[in-house]
């Protein structure tokens, strides 16, 4: 099974945008067809943005985490990754490591430059979908 790491935009969209590729990728996840790992790092970055940028209240964002501290294993990673510039990249690095995860599905430009890190390849909601799909269509 897949183990895949989603970046905070990620988040962000699925649970913002209803019936969009975002929430297609979480609902595999929900729907265990894949093993999705967490940090907290990832947690708390999706907590801020969501009161910030959408203005969720409390009450809501704190929902929206412990569905998925339900859906995903939440990790606390004991590697520190400085790679990048951005911080909040660097602590979707470390879960990917620490998770030993296939994929990093992310929309950022600079985690998407890096095309793989430390064996986890990384890509966009799209083709995670397509490659999600193409797998399950082999074993048929």
């Amino acid at each position: 099974m897949l183990r895949i790491i989603f970046d905070t935009n990620v988040y962000v969209s699925a649970f913002t945008s209803p019936n969009s590729k975002a929430e297609d990728a979480y609902l595999l996840a929900v729907r265990g067809k894949v093993e999705l790992y967490t940090s907290v790092s990832i947690l708390t970055e999706l907590a801020k943005k969501l009161r910030e940028k959408f203005q969720w209240d409390d009450s809501r964002v704190q929902t929206a985490l412990k569905h998925i501290s339900k859906v995903a294993t939440v990790i606390k990673p004991n590697v520190k990754v400085t790679l990048l510039q951005d911080e909040t990249d660097n602590r979707i690095l470390e879960c990917a490591k620490a998770s030993h995860a296939d994929l990093i599905v992310t929309g950022d430009r600079h985690l998407l430059t890096l095309k793989e890190f430390d064996g986890t390849g990384i890509t966009r909601i799209a083709e995670y979908l397509y490659i999600f799909e193409d797998k399950n269509r082999s074993k048929i």
